[in-house]
């Protein structure tokens, strides 16, 4: 298969062939025409001129024998000339020429007549009495004996002692040099205009073997070496070069993120299969443990049996249900309902979910100011949803006696919400890692409430969801503060 440069180099040697020939056969046709139109014009009034002159013409009677002498006369002295006189039907009467070089025995007049009766229409071609085939261009003039016309002077300009030199003329050595060096540089025009080709398309050769490779090599940057590029150059393979080597590392790089999303879901997956087989298991238990004995317990015991049944299965319900909902997150397609809201009020709302949880640990929780009139533009579902899994991991990692609170505070063109404790905190080590999902600090608290490690994970994606970040700053034993900005609606 031929490569870019090997086609573009056969296609300009053929059409420089073609176009070299086209202009060849233009310029010698062109420089025929010319050269005829000028000869023409210039013995235009020759045979006028001889038939005015000559008296054997002059009164319109002729000598066979004495015009072959006097055309005999003429072509010395003009030799690229050849004279015929010929009857009003255009058949030749006598000539200057070769009697056994004379092919026609008659001369088509109409071109005759054109040019008498135009001179300037030149050039304008006549038979040639020593050619079948041939036309040449020619002097005429009318012959009259009184008003009668007795027959036409033809003298064909360029005859064939002319023809003879003219081609002498074209092999001489030196009309050869100059032809043979007008090929030279034609050829090494050419040579210049491929040498041209090879520069720029030299580039491309080099982006299609970067492709063959990467493609060969599974899209493995590692396994190939891909061409440097200049940066900034004002040239479109450079550019296309460029932008192929950033659209491969970024190709390797989202290759590399799927890998480590596949590793971390395979982890994921295994650490939740833990959390579903133990209250299923707990389940089961007291549900067979039901079933064998049946009469065998006390009304007391069944109580007890179908309660524990009931909080694993909730459990487990409860896991299922933030399995699905972080899946759902995962997979981008989240639809997103924005409004205009008073944050204060759904502030409010939160936490009386939470007051009497609060109080059963004596942990004060407040709202910071208490008057919050800030207008934002966000999805109160969702936003909801994220106060919600803060306020309850703050509420559970705080020891009885101490402080939870949700902090409002203006920005330039934001509202920043804050979940605030002075409970357990977080190790350096352990906050890169908390928004992971399932992954649980060293110092995690564990209590009676059901939960499954993932309300971080699902708050982080629903923030960025709102096109927010949620920021943590937090110390070991001192506690801990999550915050993220919402849209302020000035009022």
């Amino acid at each position: 298969m031929l490569s870019l440069y090997q086609r573009l180099a056969l296609s300009v040697c053929c059409a420089f062939i073609l176009i070299a020939s086209l202009l060849f056969y233009w310029s010698n046709s062109l420089a025929e025409q010319s050269k005829f139109q000028a000869e023409q014009k210039l013995h235009i009034e020759l045979a006028a001129h001889l038939a005015h002159d000559n008296p054997l013409l002059q009164d319109g009677v002729y000598d066979k024998k004495a015009l072959e002498n006097l055309f005999h006369s003429l072509m010395i002295l003009g030799p690229s000339f050849e004279f015929y006189f010929l009857d009003p039907a255009g058949n030749i009467i006598t000539y200057s020429a070769d009697p056994s070089k004379i092919k026609r025995q008659s001369v088509e007049l109409s071109p005759l007549v054109a040019l008498i009766a135009n001179p300037e229409a030149v050039p304008i071609f006549g038979d040639d009495p020593r050619n079948i085939n041939k036309q040449k261009i020619f002097s005429a003039a009318p012959i009259y004996r009184g008003e009668n016309l007795q027959g036409y002077l033809y003298v064909i300009i360029g005859g064939e002692i002319y023809d003879s030199i003219f081609d002498q003329v074209k092999n001489d050595v030196n009309l050869q040099q100059y032809s043979t060096l007008l090929i030279g540089t034609l050829l090494l025009l050419l040579l210049m205009l491929l040498a041209v080709f090879r520069y720029f398309t030299s580039p491309i050769k080099k982006l299609a073997t970067d492709m063959q490779s990467i493609k060969a090599a599974q899209f493995d940057q590692s396994k190939v070496s891909l061409s440097q590029w200049q940066q900034g150059k004002n040239n479109e393979v450079h550019l296309l070069g460029t932008t192929f080597r950033e659209m491969v590392t970024q190709i390797n790089s989202q290759l590399a993120q799927l890998t480590e999303n596949d590793r971390i879901r395979r982890e994921l997956l295994t650490h939740l299969s833990h959390d579903l087989r133990t209250p299923l298991a707990t389940m089961q238990g007291y549900i067979e443990t039901m079933v064998i004995k049946g009469d065998n317990l006390s009304s007391q015991e069944q109580t007890e049996y179908l309660a524990t049944a009931q909080r694993n299965a909730m459990q487990l319900k409860r896991l299922i249900d933030q399995i699905f909902e972080l899946a759902h997150l995962e997979d981008g397609q989240v639809t997103v309902n924005l409004e205009t809201f008073a944050i204060g009020e759904l502030l409010h709302d939160i936490m009386a979910k939470f007051a009497l949880k609060a109080k059963s640990k004596n942990i004060q929780l407040s709202l910071q100011p208490q008057q919050c009139r800030f207008i934002v533009y966000s999805d109160i579902a969702k936003l909801e949803r994220i106060i919600t899994n803060l306020l309850e991991n703050a509420l559970r990692h705080t020891n009885e006696g101490g402080e939870v609170a949700i902090i409002v505070s203006q920005l330039t063109d934001k509202v920043k919400v804050a979940v605030t404790d002075n409970g357990s905190g977080i190790s350096k080590e352990d906050i890169a890692y908390i928004f992971d999902a399932r992954y649980r600090a060293s110092n995690a608290i564990e209590d009676s409430t059901p939960h499954a490690g993932l309300g971080l994970a699902i708050s982080q994606k629903l923030s960025r969801i709102l096109n927010s970040e949620l920021l943590v700053d937090s110390q070991l034993g001192l506690g801990s503060n999550f915050s993220l900005s919402l849209q302020r609606v000035k009022h």
